[in-house]
């Protein structure tokens, strides 16, 4: 079985954008790093997130246009799993970034024999940084993405979808999930990055199984808010 992960394209070009992250990061990692955080610290924080985001989410994010907030290799490797065993052959990702976890995914979708991938991206030169890097890695006609918020971009979605990452606005995780919903397959697998446990209305949605998911935290990169749900229904 051919895995995309092991030598080429990918591989250069994740080995670039993961040095070129960790430069562009690397101060504002160091706010988030430094010494230990309290659990009132990190609910502080989030609440503060959210709050600024509710105000002016195109503002805000703008502010981040050249940072990759990106996934971690570790967890990267993860999404790759997820999509090969899943089989997926449709992808939806909210918060493409400069396409690192992207790449990932899109690697899954040619060694499951092929799918597409729809992206969406608030910050337009964040997108066309990350359909750059896509073509780098010879993955981008996998890859369509959508530039605006994901309540605009996704609301004409279509046909079945295998497999989601949440990775965008924390504020927008329930919305934008309750727009793909229609559309996610039985067994689909629901992936969000950032979703702390704090009050949070994803958590409390996806963790009720009344609603069609069974949901649990992930151990992997411990402390990034990463659950993992499959849909029930």
């Amino acid at each position: 079985m051919p895995d995309s992960l092991e030598h080429g394209p990918v591989t250069d070009t994740l080995n670039r954008l993961f040095r070129e992250a960790e430069e562009a990061d690397r101060n504002l990692m160091a706010q988030f790093t430094d010494g230990e955080s309290s659990e009132l610290q990190i609910e502080k924080a989030v609440a503060e997130h959210i709050a600024a985001e509710t105000r002016d989410l195109l503002g805000f994010y703008h502010g981040y246009a050249d940072n990759f907030l990106n996934v971690t290799q570790e967890y990267g490797r993860f999404l790759y799993q997820c999509a090969r065993m899943r089989g997926a052959k449709r992808i939806v990702e909210f918060g493409t970034s400069m396409g690192i976890s992207t790449i990932y995914l899109a690697a899954a979708l040619r060694d499951n024999g092929g799918g597409h991938l729809t992206g969406t991206e608030l910050e337009p030169a964040k997108a066309a940084r990350a359909r750059a890097n896509l073509q780098a890695a010879g993955l981008a006609g996998l890859v369509d993405i959508r530039e605006g918020d994901a309540r605009d971009t996704l609301a004409d979605m279509d046909g079945a979808v295998d497999l989601v990452l949440l990775d965008g606005a924390f504020s927008l995780y329930l919305p934008v999930l309750q727009l793909i919903e229609p559309h996610l397959t039985s067994g689909a697998a629901v992936l969000a990055e950032n979703a702390f446990d704090h009050g949070n209305a994803y958590l409390t949605y996806v963790r009720d199984p009344a609603n069609g998911y069974r949901s649990q935290a992930l151990a992997i990169n411990e402390g990034r808010g990463n659950e993992f749900s499959v849909r029930t229904h």
